[in-house]
């Protein structure tokens, strides 16, 4: 055979030997780990049954009675030597004892108190071999006994169960944590790594399917930071590359003020202006797609200054409260931007009104409406995706599709949340509500 082929053949059988490993197969190891526990348990109760079982016992009682037979005096011998005889060996025994003619009638007792024979005869089997016995003897008297480990058999036999339970439960926990105690680390790490932090690894150890899993898990990690990483490279190339023939173009407008006619200078104009917004909102919206986590910062962001600053620039009325919190200030004069440029566009020329109140609930809540035609309740929240137009709405209104899947972004990046409501009595109404106060302050975005 070629050398290539028998190790192609050694390897295969090595692969087919790993795969068919007890140690490699979690499945597995959980599975002989509940049997060797339950063989454990198995072996514990057949103690228990052989330590309390009634014929065992019986066959010691037949014993017993044998013994008594030639250590106690005969049936001729005065009360006193059978009693001196019963006591000595009631004390050795540890058992009360109690003598009875083959008539029924007392003899001698030593210990506690017995029940009467006729009595302890019939109680025999309710009470079992671990409590009361009676015994006969072969000259035909009757020797009634109760053991001392009788009186506590069932408290005995509670804490056998007990300890049966205690042991399974300590033979099978560190099998089955140490199983589990890995895929707690790897779940903690795809979080981590889900949460932004895209260069978080998780450690491989074993060679089962965790192990399997956490490597693939490396893998799809690498990857796919390797594309998040040159898809932020190609949109910084990008933008920079296209504001370099914008401001060019910007600047051979501004030169040809007095050639071109006014309607396609201002159209010039307005795309140039589309164009460097759509550069702008692209690259925030990549900025906060890579950053899943919420903005933390110890700057406290007035909010009800950038709402009236951004209003008086557009013209718009408010009313706000006094209320900051903490966040990004950018990022937030962004959102109050983008909802009242979205309401004087679509408005149909309506006027815009912002208000900004403090919920009952602790919350922050902005709203930004207008009297125009509204958006359709099927529309309301297909709006908020990039790129996205209500049926009917005019691209000379101006927008590049993006405005509004930033401000979703952007409320989200602060904890927050915004829907489309409809206005009263008509238009539009965007609602944006914010916590008061975000955990664990960091540098800001």
């Amino acid at each position: 055979m070629h050398r290539r082929e028998r190790k192609a053949v050694r390897a295969d059988g090595a692969a087919r030997g790993q795969r068919f490993s007890m140690a490699h197969r979690l499945y597995l190891r959980i599975y002989g780990a509940l049997l060797v526990s339950l063989g454990l348990a198995a072996c514990l109760f057949g103690l228990a049954h052989w330590l309390y079982d009634p014929e065992h016992l019986n066959s010691g009682n037949e014993a017993i009675a044998e013994l008594a037979s030639s250590v106690l005096p005969p049936a001729s011998a005065s009360s006193a030597q059978q009693q001196a005889a019963l006591t000595r060996w009631a004390k050795r025994l540890h058992t009360d004892l109690a003598l009875y003619t083959s008539a029924g009638e007392p003899v001698a007792a030593a210990g506690e108190p017995l029940p009467p024979l006729a009595k302890a005869r019939r109680g025999a089997k309710l009470f079992g071999p671990m409590a009361v016995f009676t015994l006969q003897l072969p000259d035909g008297r009757w020797l009634v006994g109760q053991r001392a480990y009788g009186k506590r058999a069932p408290l005995g036999l509670l804490a056998m169960l007990v300890l049966i339970a205690l042991v399974v439960a300590v033979a099978a926990y560190p099998a089955v944590r140490r199983l589990t105690r890995r895929l707690e680390r790897l779940q903690e790490s795809v979080e981590t790594w889900g949460g932004g932090q895209l260069g978080t690894r998780v450690a491989v150890e074993g060679k089962d399917e965790v192990a399997r899993l956490a490597t693939s898990f490396n893998q799809a990690a690498a990857r796919i930071e390797a594309l998040v990483g040159a898809q932020k490279n190609l949109l910084a190339n990008a933008s920079h590359e296209l504001r370099s023939p914008l401001a060019r173009i910007r600047m051979a407008v501004e030169l040809m003020q007095d050639q071109a006619a006014p309607a396609i200078r201002d159209e010039l104009t307005r795309n140039i202006g589309e164009l460097d917004q759509l550069i702008d909102e692209v690259l925030l919206a990549s900025r906060l797609d890579a950053t899943a986590e919420l903005a933390r910062s110890d700057e406290q962001a007035d909010l009800a200054a950038i709402v009236a600053e951004e209003c008086t620039r557009v013209g718009a009325s408010f009313d706000a409260a006094a209320l900051t919190l903490p966040g990004d200030a950018r990022l937030l004069r962004r959102l109050v931007r983008n909802l009242l440029e979205n309401a004087g566009r679509y408005g149909a020329g309506s006027g815009v009104h912002a208000s900004l109140r403090l919920h009952d609930k602790g919350a922050i809540v902005l709203d930004v409406c207008d009297s125009g035609p509204g958006v359709p309740e099927a529309e309301r929240e297909r709006i908020f995706e990039p790129f996205y137009r209500v049926p009917g709405a005019s691209e000379s209104a101006g927008g590049v599709g993006l405005g509004l899947s930033l401000v979703r972004q952007i409320a989200r990046h602060h904890g927050g949340e915004v829907r489309c409501l409809a206005g009263e009595p008509g238009g539009c109404c965007f609602r944006v509500q914010l916590p008061a106060s975000l955990p664990a302050p960091l540098p800001g975005f």
